[in-house]
């Protein structure tokens, strides 16, 4: 998927992009939406329109709290993005997943047309904007899939490691994440691969530390 550094409405007319904040810093709760576009020009008029209207619906729920660090990423899929956009100009580099095998490892293909990375240090306020969204979008959309997250005690992931210690910090996010001069209709967005990992705890917690470190890589 393509996060769109425009809403629709500066695309379309050529007013001065706005970028998205891709690289807004780590928060304790956040909200993974994913939702397949209905057929029919009508819903994709919906879609266009709800685009020009996302940072104004994120500012209106933002500030019932202005401390709460809330944010919203809307990503748009290869099929959607030609259907959404016509002939609009199109990322470079977008393109449908392809699933692959490799030994007893399977990464499915699975079907999204639009993605809402949701974050907040409050799950209420990503709960709150993800329910105004689906009511936007209810008509014109199906929910796919939704994750909701969050920090577990000290920073450590459900298999008792800290993660991303290794994502760059400052100008580096910038530089690893952003579309820079090799696709200048689209500079400051960025690409986005979703990925859902299901974790056997039973048989992750029957392990000694000493092998789940080297399973990870790591102490």
């Amino acid at each position: 998927m393509a996060e769109n550094p425009n809403n629709l409405e500066e695309s379309v007319s050529g007013i001065a992009h706005t970028a998205q904040l891709v690289s807004a810093q780590l928060t304790r709760a956040a909200i993974f939406l994913v939702v397949k576009l209905k057929p029919g020009l009508e819903n994709c008029t919906t879609v266009r329109s709800f685009c020009a209207d996302l940072s104004g619906l994120v500012r209106s729920v933002e500030f019932r709290d202005i401390d709460g660090q809330l944010s919203c990423i809307m990503g748009v899929g290869s099929e959607a993005w030609d259907n959404l956009f016509g002939s609009q100009p199109r990322p470079k580099e977008l393109h449908a997943f392809k699933e692959f095998h490799a030994a007893n490892r399977h990464a499915p293909a699975t079907p999204g047309d639009l993605l809402f990375h949701i974050r907040a240090v409050r799950m209420d306020l990503c709960f709150e904007l993800t329910a105004q969204i689906m009511e936007r979008l209810a008509s014109a959309v199906e929910p796919v899939d939704e994750v909701q997250a969050f920090r577990y005690f000290d920073d450590r992931d459900l298999i008792g490691f800290v993660d991303g210690t290794e994502n760059p910090r400052g100008q580096a996010v910038l530089e690893a994440a952003l579309i820079g001069d090799e696709d200048p209709a689209f500079a400051n967005g960025s690409y986005v691969i979703v990925q859902k990992y299901l974790h056997n705890m039973a048989g992750w917690n029957s392990l000694p530390v000493e092998q789940q470190e080297r399973i990870i890589g790591r102490k």
